[in-house]
């Protein structure tokens, strides 16, 4: 099976930039600060900052469970301090009072789920650089309790996303992959892409299978696409995801144009481009329309009145195709505007129109497929829309997870997790902790609610430090 490799240098940011914008344009005048003296981790994933609070053992350690057939399954855990603090992170999120949180995070700034929870806030308040800065403080803590075997590129490392301890690190590198793509480093992006896939390949409980094709189309990694589509095809049917059989159609065509390649490749893949494309097009007519329109394209009146594209073709369609659809039009639109790609697309939308005309037996096939296939989607799709906050997906979701309070710092748990430690019962609570548990989704929209409220006026404090500029920092030791 093909597995990603991973280069430890396509795993920081300031690589891209340096190749975009030239290293002095990234680096600046930057000359050594004459500040208290911090040992730090030689970390991959981030750099600390002069700015974060003094890193001491937050309480998380990596073991290794085993090792079989050239992999290792690793698992976090926490001490038993740590476990407290989790508790009092559960307590803090139920009171409805935010202030708990943020003092919860002061007197222990690396507490991971305190990190991605208010990191959330700060998103959604549109503080990006405090949301950014909360995650990377996060993947540090992580970076510091790896196991000495652990590998990030090795593509051999399993962490098991049943596990509760495991499933914090999955987000934590979601978040800063998403960051990434946001700031403009989309190449940097789907190298922590391959990252999370690699940890679970079999399960992808993030379903970054849904993600991977949009980052290798903005960064232009056609061919590692078309490879991956070509390997993984016989054992994940990925060309039955709508993002798939668009988009490596959409990688075949970028080659083809490519200036490098020969005229006999070009036009080998020109013809493959159009066959994928009509194939995605007879498979999977209800991405048509949608993404026309995002796109700001009006389609020819034969296009949009013909009933195999028209607004019949979306009618009855099978609720998990269209979460899947609504996913990739609302992420993908924006690399199916160039002018030449619209163009290409057009003809190959005439070609479908006879094929659907002339009684092509493969259109039929395709539509008793839809039908058949597709009635609901498994737990990690569900999970990996919601996650990426994308309208026109999370608007198709099912009532049995739209109904339920979804955690920032654990969406959409496993039905099978894992659980290493309880939580304390509170007999004392009664009734109250009964409301909560029916009303938790309240309390937690007024919770982000007032978070957002106060984060303008809280200020993060170090803690308190012994005013010893010499003294080592061991506590990491």
């Amino acid at each position: 099976m093909f597995s990603p490799i991973l280069s430890f240098r396509n795993l920081n940011p300031e690589t891209e930039l340096k190749r975009y914008f030239g290293a002095r344009a990234v680096l600046g005048d930057q000359r050594p600060r004459q500040r208290q003296r911090q040992f730090h981790r030689s970390t991959w994933m981030t750099t600390p900052k002069d700015t974060w609070p003094r890193f001491s053992r937050p309480g998380i350690t990596m073991n290794l469970l085993e090792s079989a057939n050239g992999l290792q399954f690793f698992a976090f855990e926490h001490s038993r301090d740590y476990q407290q603090v989790q508790f009092k992170f559960f307590d803090a999120v139920e009171s409805m009072d935010p202030n708990n949180i943020v003092v919860l995070l002061q007197l222990n700034p690396y507490h991971i789920d305190s990190l991605l929870q208010l990191s959330d806030v700060c998103r959604i308040q549109e503080d990006q650089e405090t949301a950014r800065d909360l995650i990377e403080r996060a993947l540090y803590s992580f970076e510091c309790a790896f196991h000495p075997v652990f590998s990030l590129t090795s593509g051999t490392s399993r962490l098991d996303y049943c596990r509760p301890e495991n499933r914090a690190f999955y987000l934590a590198v979601y978040k800063h992959m998403m960051f990434l793509e946001k700031r403009g480093c989309p190449r940097t992006a789907l190298e922590y892409c391959k990252l999370i896939l690699s940890l679970d390949p079999d399960n992808d409980p993030l379903c970054m299978l849904l993600l991977i094709d949009f980052l290798c189309l903005r960064c232009r990694e056609y061919a590692f696409l078309i490879r991956l589509y070509e390997e993984w095809e016989a054992h994940r049917n990925l060309s039955q995801l709508p993002n798939f059989a668009y988009s490596v159609a959409l990688a075949c065509y970028h080659l083809s144009q490519q200036e490098e390649t020969t005229p006999e490749e070009s036009q080998h893949v020109k013809l493959r481009s159009d066959r994928l494309l009509q194939d995605a097009l007879i498979m999977f007519p209800g991405v048509l329309m949608p993404l026309l329109d995002l796109c700001t394209v009006q389609p020819d009146a034969a296009v949009s009145s013909h009933a195999f594209f028209g607004p019949r073709c979306r009618l009855g369609l099978p609720p998990a195709l269209s979460e899947l659809e609504g996913l990739y039009v609302g992420r993908c639109h924006s690399v199916w505007k160039e002018a030449g790609v619209m163009l290409w697309m057009e003809g190959n939308v005439q070609e479908v129109l006879r094929r659907v005309d002339a009684k092509d037996p493969i259109v039929e096939d395709c539509q008793n497929k839809r039908k058949q296939r597709y009635q609901s989607a498994p737990r990690n799709i569900h999970r990996h829309v919601l996650l990426s906050e994308i309208k026109e997906a999370t608007s198709t979701l099912p009532l049995d997870v739209t109904t339920h309070p979804v955690m920032s710092y654990d969406p959409l748990p496993p039905l099978d997790s894992v659980v290493s430690y309880n939580r304390p019962e509170r007999p004392e609570d009664g009734l109250e902790v009964a409301r909560a548990g029916r009303e938790l989704n309240q309390e937690v929209n007024r919770l982000m609610v007032a978070m957002r409220d106060m984060l303008a006026n809280i200020q993060f404090q170090e803690p308190q430090r012994e005013d010893n500029p010499d003294r080592d920092e061991e506590e990491w030791d």
